[in-house]
């Protein structure tokens, strides 16, 4: 393969490399071409990827796949390969066809997610280029069935922010290996080595718990997700806990709930929330010590706000809370949190998709610093 084709996603490549073999004579009308598997052997690729340059050639009307025997060069091939954009010897696609990222996420909200929408939109508008959206709700098989239906599609690359949950997606690994032009985007993956754009979340949890101690605070309760396997999850508490080891101070985990379930995509439910509620409100009471309340999302902080409320309890004055992310141009509370620079990591992670598509190297690992903004949440512990 040339390198000019390199930056190609691999069944593109090999579906090319094929096509140069059938119409320069390697192999002739009702000659067998190689199967899925040795193909896979031959391009060191999962069966996945030669499968889909198989059913390319089929779908041109250059070979003809029969069950049980093997795929067949058809007898009449001449014309086949440039119905679609694929000319045989050139870069493959037609030139004037446009750019194509698809983007995987969660979901998105004016918390968080929008902006990272923004900034990818405003990247596409740049290179001229467009950007296909579909949300996974954080469930695994939609994250798989959007990934397979969006490689089906024919996008050029991926920017995907991954699922919560403990295993990641096995989509995501088989892109990985193929070398197929890939973002991560919001967190990592333990073990794979795919670029990823992400905000510091160990160093802006350490910075916002730092400034509550400014304010008296040591006695702080965490509330978060389940954060098993989620990278921005666990480096939020990583930061938390090194801000209390660098103050001496003693961190209580008797303090903490780590499994509010409500402000997950697929349960954000008025019925969820209520409960959770509740229990937020349980856990005050018991914890009559709590001083400042750290909640790992904005959402989570609006359940801990309304809880407290509830409870009587005067914001900032008896308790105050601190977040990740707090709309700003919504009229509603402010509260004091860690703002993430989400239009340019959208940005960054178009722009590092368009440049891994080229066969250029992009940075692994990228980290941005996020702001400390102030609100109407916290002020100093009463005497």
């Amino acid at each position: 393969m040339s390198h000019e084709s390199s930056s190609k996603p691999m069944y593109e490549q090999i579906f090319e490399d094929l096509l140069h073999q059938i119409h320069s004579g390697k192999y002739e009308p009702g000659e067998r071409i190689p199967s899925e598997k040795e193909l896979g052997e031959i391009y060191k690729v999962s069966r996945i990827t030669s499968k889909k340059a198989l059913e390319l050639l089929t779908q041109e009307g250059i070979i003809v796949r029969q069950p049980g025997r093997g795929s067949f060069v058809a007898e009449d091939n001449s014309d086949a390969g440039s119905q679609s954009g694929y000319l045989l010897g050139t870069k493959g696609r037609r030139e004037a066809d446009k750019l194509l990222i698809g983007l995987v996420m969660t979901d998105f909200g004016d918390s968080y997610g929008t902006g990272l929408i923004y900034g990818m939109e405003e990247a596409s508008r740049t290179h001229d280029a467009y950007l296909v959206l579909r949300r996974s709700l954080g469930e695994p098989a939609r994250e798989e069935e959007a990934i397979k239906g969006l490689l089906e599609l024919g996008v050029d690359g991926l920017i995907i922010f991954p699922a919560q949950g403990e295993y990641f997606n096995a989509e995501i690994l088989k892109l990985v290996i193929d070398r197929y032009p890939l973002v991560l985007l919001d967190r990592h993956l333990k073990g794979i080595s795919a670029s990823s754009i992400s905000t510091d979340n160990a160093a802006a949890a350490r910075q916002l718990i730092n400034y509550l101690f400014t304010l008296g605070h040591s006695h702080i309760a965490l509330l978060t997700t389940p954060p098993q396997d989620t990278t921005a999850i666990e480096d939020r508490i990583e930061g938390f806990i090194q801000a209390h080891a660098e103050s001496g101070i003693v961190v209580d985990r008797e303090l903490w709930i780590q499994e509010i379930m409500a402000t997950l995509p697929t349960a954000f439910t008025p019925e969820n929330k209520l409960r959770e509620k509740e229990r937020i409100k349980r856990h005050l009471q018991d914890h009559p010590q709590i001083t400042a309340i750290f909640a790992l999302e904005h959402n989570i902080a609006q359940l801990a706000y309304e809880a407290a409320s509830e409870l009587g309890m005067d914001i900032p004055g008896d308790i105050s809370i601190v977040c990740f992310d707090s709309p700003e141009y919504t009229g509603g509370f402010l509260f004091t949190h860690m703002r993430q620079r989400q239009e340019e990591m959208g940005r960054a992670a178009f722009e590092n998709v368009l440049k891994l598509k080229k066969g250029e190297a992009v940075p692994p690992k990228v980290m941005l610093e996020a702001e400390l903004i102030t609100g109407s949440s916290t002020g100093r512990v009463r005497s």
